[in-house]
């Protein structure tokens, strides 16, 4: 803890937004991490976004470490929200692998959200995975831990025991994180470039070393998108069936 964010005499938290609560805190610290990246967020920086003292940020989230915890939870309550949204147009949103209301359409459904909110915040999507090296599983956010709940339902609805469940979970959760890093990677060398070669820094790569990489980098730079994402979902889906199937 910096000493400049150490807690001391009780301050006043009622800022230029109102009375603080622990949610208006944690949409704060999105908007910052938002605009100005994740090093940028400090309990300094968010009193001042929110015009009040840090110290009073104390009595909603104790230290760093729960400050980039609410990061999490705040994103998957997005993600909460997103599908409550869906749920509550009466029909999913129009895509590939959304369509019906079967375990598989469900576990799409998650998968996009989370496609959808992390696109919205990509400066935060990094602590999905060191967030989830740090905190154990009992002590995770709730808005977390549904998800994951759900997720294990609907595999548990589509005729799983648990032990293919569990290895169905976790192959969904390592394909879904990692498609959102990769789409996510940063790929323009220098956005004030009007030519695809110089924009992405090719001159950089030197053609001999990364013949392959300097003939791909255009289409890596683009991204996959929903109808990839949800590709990906059914083959792994589809693979771990099959296995389990070859076990009996």
């Amino acid at each position: 803890m910096a000493p400049e964010d150490a807690p001391g005499r009780r301050a006043s938290d009622r800022g230029r937004y109102g009375k603080l609560s622990r949610e208006r805190v944690l949409v704060a610290a999105l908007g910052v991490v938002d605009a100005e990246g994740l090093s940028a967020l400090s309990m300094r920086r968010l009193g001042t976004e929110l015009g009040v003292e840090a110290m009073s940020l104390y009595r909603y989230l104790p230290g760093k470490g729960a400050l980039l915890d609410g990061l999490v939870e705040a994103l998957y309550q997005q993600v909460e929200e997103h599908l409550a949204r869906e749920a509550g147009a009466g029909a999913p949103e129009a895509g590939p692998g959304s369509e019906g209301s079967g375990w598989r359409a469900g576990l799409q459904r998650i998968a996009y959200a989370v496609y959808a909110v992390g696109l919205r915040h990509p400066e935060v999507v990094p602590l999905l995975a060191t967030r989830m090296l740090s905190v154990p599983l009992a002590r995770r956010p709730a808005a977390v831990l549904r998800v994951d709940e759900n997720v294990l339902r609907l595999l548990h609805e589509g005729g799983m025991d648990t032990d293919t469940a569990t290895a169905a979970h976790r192959a969904f959760t390592a394909w879904l994180l990692g498609y959102l890093l990769v789409d996510l990677r940063a790929m323009v060398d220098a956005p004030e470039e009007p030519d695809p070669a110089f924009r992405l820094g090719l001159h950089r790569l030197p053609a001999h070393d990364f013949p392959r990489l300097r003939e791909s980098a255009p289409s890596l730079a683009g991204r996959g998108g929903r109808a990839e994402l949800s590709a990906g979902v059914d083959a792994l889906l589809d693979r771990v069936i099959r296995g389990a199937a070859g076990a009996r």
